[in-house]
């Protein structure tokens, strides 16, 4: 079996490139600078089906994702979680959360609906995260 992308995934998000073991998504919602990190392995729906050194490259990855996301968007918070209730394939969100955002104090799912992002502002951000991700990646 091959590896694919949640279709649903695949039509909320942009690619921004591949890690070691994830791929990482921009969402399409600019209440929210919000990344998804989806482990490239095949069948996988929990944290706890993944091999142990899977395991620790996923937490490597989410907080290299995390920082990235936190220093190219100076947030107050990061929400880290892994729910899975509606696309079943493991994936992990990474979601930058400031005082007075559309969800206030609460959880993002169901609070606001998706706002597209300005002309030009989602391919800014996506090339902001995309050189702190890939530069760090690579060391330097």
């Amino acid at each position: 079996m091959s590896w694919t992308l949640h279709p649903q995934l695949e039509r909320d998000t942009l690619t921004l490139g591949d890690l070691p073991l994830g791929r990482v998504l921009l969402m399409n919602d600019a209440n929210y600078p919000w990344l998804i990190l989806v482990p490239r392995r095949e069948g996988i729906v929990e944290i706890i089906d993944l091999e142990e050194a899977d395991r620790t490259a996923l937490m490597m990855e989410i907080t290299q994702i995390s920082r990235a996301l936190r220093d190219g968007t100076r947030c107050d918070k990061l929400n880290v979680a892994a729910l899975g209730n509606a696309v079943p394939q493991l994936h992990v969100h990474v979601i930058a959360r400031f005082r007075g955002d559309a969800a206030g104090p609460n959880a993002v799912w169901g609070r606001a609906p998706a706002k597209p992002y300005a002309a030009g502002a989602q391919e800014a951000l996506a090339a902001a995260l995309r050189a702190r991700l890939f530069l760090a990646e690579r060391g330097a």
